[in-house]
């Protein structure tokens, strides 16, 4: 019997796959699930991610995966996702991929809200309240996308 496949030998297999779609892998998981696994990955691009894109994106995969045997021999369920609203901004391309969005931003200093407004490889720059803060991601213990409902556009 085959060793269970890591996330990082899966993740191997599919870099180069994902970026030929121009889709980065977000986060990828693999867990039992009775008598098989699950795989489920995590894609998003510039723009945001389409059905259409993971519907391709699901297929591309498989077939990467059955040309392997990287999963071994035990059966396996493919689950391709994009990522949610509430997913933590933990890199640069995360931020990039949101400016215009409020979001909620934890420091050691405590809570801001405000606007993304910009952003490069090593900070940001936030709308609070009419003034522009511009913070390090190496500040950052915890930043999440804030939904809005009803927002005003200015």
């Amino acid at each position: 019997m085959s060793a269970a496949p890591t996330p990082d030998s899966v993740e191997q297999v599919l870099r180069p796959t994902a970026a030929e779609l121009g889709l980065d892998l977000e986060h990828l998981a693999v867990s039992p699930a009775g008598r098989r696994r699950l795989l489920r990955i995590t894609v998003d691009k510039d723009g945001g991610v389409t059905l259409d894109d993971v519907a391709e994106a699901t297929r591309t995969f498989s077939s990467a995966l059955d040309a392997t045997d990287v999963m071994g021999e035990q059966a396996y369920t493919l689950e391709v996702t994009s990522p949610g609203l509430d997913r933590p901004l933990t890199s640069a391309r995360h931020w990039r991929r949101n400016v215009g969005r409020l979001v909620k931003v934890t420091t050691a200093d405590g809570e801001t809200l405000g606007r993304i407004l910009d952003c490069d490889d090593a900070q940001f720059r936030i709308d609070v309240n009419g003034s522009a803060h511009t913070m390090s991601y190496t500040d950052v213990t915890k930043a999440r996308v804030q939904v809005e409902f009803n927002r005003k556009e200015s």
